[in-house]
């Protein structure tokens, strides 16, 4: 087995390990990243997550708009695949020449396994190699969790978030098994281009982070859309057969045969760890099989970090992109920052409208104490939403009464996604919500809302 000593091995070409291994190279490290995947170059995101599927939610939406019939929407369909085909190979070959092309980097395309804490194996086509580093940082995400169902592994017409991203022809009928955030992203998605989507759900309360009058929100527009939500559900069993796939369930109404084009998996996702073989470097793992880590992202062997999906918690790329911040600081920088002081974390999920949040629900507030106050506004108050014809959804924040801080945000409107990040800066540097409410804010936007929502 040949070997070669670097001065950091990066395990994933994610987010967090390109950016890092960039950074490390800059600063004269000698540097190995190691991908098995060569159509993943740049990670989840780019390649199979947030990119496509954000391009899928531009076409999706114009669709939405046109007066067309199922085989005209299923057109534009195909040149979305082909629009989003292109968008993900041209983000993927620039993300791997920002590393291949350091004098300082090398690019493995194989397999990463310990051989014990400072040397790793890397499975290449013909032969492996052995590479020392002082310090190695796991990158390597997560993958879709496919629950143990009968004959739903084996069903051709199965989907995971990853693979229906390169579905060709538009399903008339969608079968979602899942009903978090992946999942209500994709069926307001397909439901745009014209799908039948039901979504099945074993728990009896949707959406259970949220509060209940945003979740009641988001339920009743992706009802008015044509979504049907079937909560309290049990899948017996997948079926396929020649021309369609049926789907049995057990409602609270009883037993039903749902016929599916297509069935997608959003059951939610695990971290990927089975290749890495962490016992021989004394890695140790959490109860839910992530990569347990301090807060300063280093596991119990000095030396070895790990970031991103693989550490569980949150599983958003800038995520990612801030675990690498907080690994440079510890070793290249003034050591401060930590996951402890990232402030509260932002999400969206891209419905249309999309959902964004930020801080504590109105129930956390109440089981963590706090003496609070609520501000809401509906959509339709908003004067650009109605000139975007965007009326549906509802905006609502949490505040503390005693400091007159914002506690939370939970913003279901148009354009929420950008929103969502001016309530996380005046969290961050604890601003009261009078400044929010006080602010000039140029006319007609989203962002004015903010004037109104926090009038209290």
């Amino acid at each position: 087995m040949k070997m070669k000593k670097y001065d950091a091995v990066i395990i994933g070409f994610g987010k967090g390990g390109k950016t890092l291994a960039g950074t490390l190279a800059a600063n004269g490290k000698n540097v190995a990243l190691i991908e098995k995947d060569a159509d993943m170059y740049g990670g989840t995101c780019i390649n199979v997550g947030c990119i496509p599927s954000k391009s899928f939610v531009t076409s999706a939406a114009f669709s939405a708009k046109l007066d067309s019939s199922f085989e005209e929407k299923a057109k534009l369909y195909r040149k979305a695949v082909e629009k989003k085909t292109r968008l993900t190979a041209a983000l993927r070959d620039k993300n791997y020449h920002k590393v291949a092309d350091l004098e300082n980097a090398d690019v493995y395309n194989g397999t990463a396994s310990f051989l014990d804490s400072r040397h790793v194996a890397v499975a290449l086509q013909g032969e492996t190699l052995e590479l020392e580093a002082d310090q190695i940082f796991i990158n390597t995400g997560a993958r879709p969790f496919v629950p143990l169902i009968e004959g739903l592994s084996d069903s051709r017409r199965a989907y995971i978030s990853e693979t229906i991203l390169s579905l060709e022809e538009l399903p008339k009928r969608l079968v979602i098994i899942g009903g978090g955030y992946i999942g209500m992203e994709f069926a307001s998605i397909y439901t745009n281009f014209g799908s039948k989507v039901t979504v099945i759900q074993d728990g009896e309360v949707f959406l259970p982070r949220e509060d209940r009058d945003i979740a009641d929100a988001v339920a009743e527009s992706l009802k008015e859309r044509g979504v049907r939500l079937l909560l309290s559900t049990k899948i017996n069993s997948v079926r396929d057969e020649e021309t369609e796939t049926v789907v049995s369930v057990e409602t609270p109404e009883g037993g039903e045969k749902i016929s599916a084009d297509a069935v997608l998996i959003a059951t939610g996702r695990r971290p990927n760890v089975n290749d890495l073989n962490l016992d021989a470097a004394g890695v140790e793992l959490t109860p839910r099989s992530a990569v347990k880590t301090d807060e300063f992202l280093e596991t119990n062997v000095p030396g070895i970090y790990a970031m991103g999906d693989v550490v569980g918690g949150l599983q958003f790329t800038y995520i990612s992109l801030d675990d690498f911040r907080i690994v440079k600081s510890q070793i290249l920088g003034d050591k401060k920052r930590t996951i402890k002081n990232r402030g509260a974390v932002p999400y969206s999920v891209f419905l249309d409208p999309p959902f964004s949040r930020v801080g504590l629900s109105e129930t956390e507030a109440a089981e963590q104490g706090y003496e609070y106050k609520i501000a809401k506004l509906p959509a339709a108050a908003i004067p650009k939403a109605n000139v975007l014809g965007q009326k549906t959804g509802l905006l609502k924040a949490v505040i503390d009464t005693k400091t007159n801080e914002i506690l939370g945000a939970h913003l279901f409107c148009a354009e929420s996604h950008e929103m969502i990040n001016l309530i996380k800066l005046a969290m961050d540097v604890h601003l009261p919500y009078t400044v929010l409410r006080d602010t000039i804010y140029t006319h007609p936007t989203m962002s004015e809302a903010l004037n109104d929502l926090f009038n209290i």
